[in-house]
């Protein structure tokens, strides 16, 4: 497994080797060894025995979700495209962060099973590339509905480039705060 960063502070993109055969192919797709060197060498907190859920969603082409993140102490998570393709969103909302308001996209599926290392102090979304895609999260605490914080996926300020015209999204992520507003509660 080899452990890139990436343009984002203390994001890390974790991709898999694969080895196959006549049969298929075979790919370890975590290893907590390997994370946490990483995370200790990147000086991130974070370890693998933090991670305490894991969580699995479904969707169709086009569909946006997010973007979402987590207030307070924030949520760490490992995210990974299981079976299609999306591309995966996030940007930096930690005030004393070099990249604070910084965004950028990673492609995740199912050919090069990358995950993703998402830092407490992230939105996270992703649109779905695919006929239809599986994102499976490890986050490293307990969902607190209190703490969620959120930007609509089209805010004009975030300009966020998705790749395919926008099919389906939640009400909830439809109605979802602009990022001029959530910054100012921040800083």
């Amino acid at each position: 497994m080899r452990v890139d960063g990436t343009s984002l502070h203390e994001v890390l993109l974790m991709v898999p080797e694969e080895f196959g055969d006549d049969r298929g192919w075979f790919a370890r797709t975590f290893d907590t060894a390997i994370f946490d060197r990483a995370a200790a060498e990147a000086g991130i907190a974070v370890r693998s025995a933090d991670f305490t859920q894991d969580s699995q969603s479904r969707s169709r082409r086009g569909v946006v979700r997010g973007l979402h993140g987590r207030g307070g102490r924030g949520e760490a998570k490992l995210v990974r495209c299981a079976h299609g393709s999306v591309v995966d969103v996030l940007v930096d909302v930690r005030p004393d962060s070099p990249t604070f308001g910084q965004q950028a996209m990673f492609e995740l599926d199912d050919e090069r099973h990358a995950h993703l290392y998402v830092p407490p102090g992230f939105l996270h979304g992703f649109q779905v590339t695919s006929e239809s895609a599986d994102v499976c999260y490890r986050i490293d605490r307990p969902h607190e509905p209190g703490e969620d914080i959120g930007v609509a996926y089209d805010d004009p300020d975030l300009a966020i480039a998705w790749p395919d015209p926008v099919t389906i999204v939640s009400d909830r992520d439809r109605s979802a705060g602009s990022w001029a507003s959530l910054r100012s509660s921040l800083i």
